[in-house]
């Protein structure tokens, strides 16, 4: 009786002594109108690129310590602060959390040290149904010439089918990195979950939407919480409206033309919330700089366009049309600046930087 006691008394010393979590209260609904303006005067006009370094093929690459290249983001950081960009959407991966949980945040905050002192902001993206749908950690595939995205990977992608229990392990993901950056500044926006039902999972993903708000409202960081609506067609509609319904801040992805685009803008802006669009910019769809940039900058709406750098993600090139047997397509679908730093059009840069103010 007398060891038991003991053993309940050291016990009780040891976890009396560990460091407590600070406890933040939830939230139930999405923010205010209010609170969402109140955001938008901070922020101002968003524009910037989806960004992953041209020495990474997927977020994986991008984030194990083996292959974290912060030299290679601080140059091309810079290119992008040089014409005006102060915002760019950047992937995580749960694996990239799961094999280093400390470490990947560490690298997170270094990330971040490296944008706030080009000016940019971040909006990271958690979840994702695009390209493939396995993966492992370690050491990731070369790319497959001139395949668009030949080593993305989607986040959970089938293992939440295989595994219906890593859905705790998710949510732990989720509110362990939110809760680590939940008062940072530089963030700017936090991405629940990237195209939801995509490759025809249709609204087999619904269950970790809706899940991945409540673990964004039990959180409840100081940065608002949105998913994209990218479909509008009769598969996703009770999702996406699930999506605009709940949406802090509203975001989309339009790589159509400008009539196209500009009739999505004035649906979604009956809402009454900001709008960002974080995914844009495909020339062979006549969603161009030149046409889509200015309309975005005079109704105050984001504009994250899709590429940065060309690099081993290969998206100069289009998305269902291999040029296996050519190092450079004559038109490139994304992507803004070579390797060297040198511009794919610098009619493109001079129209960016006019509406930059660089």
């Amino acid at each position: 009786m007398k060891q038991t006691i003991f053993l309940f008394v050291i016990c009780l010393a040891f976890f009396s002594c560990q460091p407590k979590q600070q406890q933040y209260p939830s939230r139930t609904e999405r923010w205010s109108i209010e609170q969402a303006n109140d955001w938008l005067q901070k922020w101002g006009w968003l524009r910037g690129t989806n960004f992953i370094p041209s020495t990474a093929i997927n977020q994986l690459e991008m984030w194990q310590e083996e292959t974290f290249d912060p030299e290679t983001i601080d140059r091309e950081l810079g290119w992008a602060a040089e014409i005006g960009m102060n915002c760019m959407r950047v992937y995580l991966h749960h694996i990239a959390w799961e094999i280093d949980r400390e470490g990947f945040k560490k690298r997170m905050g270094e990330y971040l040290d490296i944008a706030d002192k080009h000016g940019i902001s971040t909006i990271f993206v958690f979840f994702d149904d695009c390209w493939t749908p396995t993966y492992s950690a370690g050491k990731q595939p070369e790319p497959e010439p001139g395949v668009h995205n030949s080593g993305w990977l989607r986040d959970p992608g089938d293992l939440i089918f295989d595994d219906p229990e890593i859905i705790y392990l998710l949510e732990e993901y989720a509110k362990d990195v939110m809760n680590h950056f939940r008062n940072d500044e530089r963030i700017a926006l936090w991405d629940l979950y990237n195209e939801p039902g995509n490759n025809n999972l249709g609204e087999k993903s619904f269950d970790l939407v809706r899940k991945s708000f409540k673990w964004g409202w039990e959180v409840n960081p100081s940065q608002p919480l949105t998913i994209g609506v990218w479909g509008r067609n009769r598969r996703l509609h009770n999702m996406t409206n699930y999506q605009l319904k709940y949406s802090d801040i509203i975001s989309y992805h339009s790589y159509s033309g400008l009539e196209s685009h500009t009739a999505k803008v004035d649906s979604l802006l009956k809402h009454g919330r900001p709008l960002v669009c974080t995914e844009y910019m495909a020339r062979r769809n006549n969603s161009t700089f030149q046409d889509i940039m200015p309309m975005l900058k005079e109704r105050n709406i984001g504009a994250i366009n899709w590429g940065l750098v060309a690099g081993k993600t290969n998206t100069i090139f289009a998305w269902s049309e291999p040029l296996p047997d050519m190092e450079e397509p004559p038109l490139w679908f994304h992507d803004i600046f070579r390797k060297d730093g040198t511009p794919y059009s610098q009619e493109e840069i001079d129209v960016i930087k006019s509406l930059t103010g660089k």
